[in-house]
């Protein structure tokens, strides 16, 4: 059974399709990991048992009747808690929601279940996903999949848990901040943030100012194309994804060929003070790696402005928004660092959303700069590796044993931009520090160029044996 759980998307699809393996069979050794680890890593808010092995004996049936098979089909994932799945508890990670049962799926769970996936939990997220941190009122705190004493990231740190812990294959995520990619880098995992658009975003309030995006969480790039493949293309429910068709994000990312003739801007720092020892050499190694790929790499000069006030306004004045009537109530039950950070929003007026809009737009710009002359980006994905697992929210954290200030913009400036402008970036594992602590490197593109992002991530796995590694739980 265990060996069941370390073997990607990409080769259990191919046996299932060859009736080497059994959905069945493959259901329920997923479903056996997760009822094992839940106890210790806390990465399910439901676990769907029921509704996954009736999905899998219909996945098994379709198989032995010859009938056309999904691309992922027979394949077990799981979906963080802020996507709706339909006839499965969908909370939020939220008292306020922790009945709540759609009836409907996200377009994102819904094109899952159309290539044949097989829905068999959701995972754990802060609060409507407002912190870099998994914890909740909920459910209590999500620890990470390589050391019982670490945060395991957030927001999304259930799906990268899972995933990291060979419960499930692949998941379902959101990133609004980094909250796909910081807690994939601190797991040791893949986690892409697409374009806008390219997978719809079905449930995001307002669509056309949208920072927000569902995203694949996998362990493998190719796992990740095969999730992207699966939930890309337009939808009318989401205007940035109107005439945007898929690319062949599978052909993608197979790791042929070299970086040849590609330029690579790098940054050890991108605005951040203060990394750690051990994430600089990690990432001066990656480099080593790229270079000898054929890649010419150049180091980025450009600063960029401090984007913890853009980002604050965009983001806080959103949720002041959508969950002020939330806290108004007498029977306010939300998370106290959501309400603080709520609560920021009342000094802020429309003029300021807009000056912070004119900010985003500024800032695509001279990041689309960027990209006429280079083919990439790449930074570290943190710059130190998983927190404490009781790390505060608006505590100082510190790196190589100094305080350095607080966490959002000292841990994880890397991610933030790349909401705000749209660029796809991926994080991928690029070694391990003292502790047997994940490391992540993150790759950006050029917008809606996510092809390439994934080949030249693909490229770099392949070239390290990072893959090798697994947490001992």
């Amino acid at each position: 059974m265990s060996d069941l759980t370390r073997l990607p998307a990409s080769v259990l699809r191919e046996q299932i399709a060859a009736r080497k393996l059994s959905p069945v069979e493959l259901t329920d050794a997923v479903l056996a990991r997760a009822e094992k680890l839940q106890p210790v890593l806390n990465c399910f808010i439901t676990i769907a048992a029921d509704q996954a092995r009736a999905a899998a004996k219909r996945a098994e049936d379709a198989v032995m009747q010859g009938k056309p098979l999904g691309l992922l089909h027979g394949i077990p994932f799981a979906a963080k808690d802020l996507v709706n799945t339909a006839g499965v508890r969908t909370t939020f990670g939220s008292l306020h929601h922790e009945d709540n049962v759609p009836t409907e799926d996200a377009v994102s769970a819904a094109r899952m279940k159309q290539a044949g996936a097989i829905l068999f939990g959701k995972t754990t997220t802060p609060e409507f996903g407002h912190k870099a941190l998994t914890d909740a009122p909920l459910f209590g705190r999500t620890r990470n999949a390589w050391s019982a004493e670490r945060t395991s990231g957030g927001s999304s740190g259930g799906a990268a848990v899972a995933v990291a812990a060979g419960i499930g294959p692949i998941g379902i995520a959101t990133d609004g901040g980094g909250s796909t990619r910081i807690p994939a880098a601190a797991n040791g995992v893949v986690g892409l943030k697409q374009s806008n658009g390219v997978i719809p975003h079905s449930q995001v309030a307002d669509a056309f100012g949208n920072y927000t995006y569902v995203t694949p969480m996998t362990r493998t790039v190719m796992d990740t194309a095969l999730m992207l493949q699966a939930m890309a293309g337009p939808h009318p429910s989401d205007p940035w994804s109107i005439g945007v068709p898929p690319q062949d994000y599978i052909a993608a990312a197979r790791s042929e060929g070299d970086l040849s003739g590609k330029r690579i801007l790098f940054s050890v720092r991108f605005g951040n003070t203060f990394v750690a020892e051990e994430v600089r050499a990690a990432f001066a190694q990656a480099l080593g790696k790229l270079k000898d790929l054929g890649a010419e790499l150049i180091e980025l000069e450009d600063e960029l402005p401090n984007m913890e006030p853009i980002w604050k306004v965009l983001n806080h004045t959103t949720w002041r928004a959508r969950f002020d009537h939330l806290l108004q109530r007498k029977d306010n039950r939300l998370s106290s660092s959501l309400v603080r950070q709520v609560a920021m929003a009342a000094d802020w007026s429309g003029t300021d959303y807009q000056r912070a809009m004119f900010q985003r737009t500024d800032l695509f710009r001279r990041i689309q700069g960027w990209f006429e002359t280079a083919d990439f980006l790449v930074t570290p994905t943190l710059s130190r590796t998983a927190l404490p697992l009781e790390q505060d929210l608006f505590e100082p954290i510190t790196i190589d044993g100094v305080e350095v200030g607080e966490l959002r913009s000292n841990w994880f400036p890397y991610t933030m931009p790349f909401n705000i402008t749209g660029h796809p970036a991926i994080t991928v594992c690029c070694g391990y520090d003292g502790d047997g602590l994940p490391i992540g490197l993150q790759f950006v593109g050029r917008f809606r160029d996510e092809a390439s992002v994934l080949r030249a991530a693909a490229l770099y796995e392949a070239s390290e044996r990072w893959l090798d590694r697994w947490p001992d739980l």
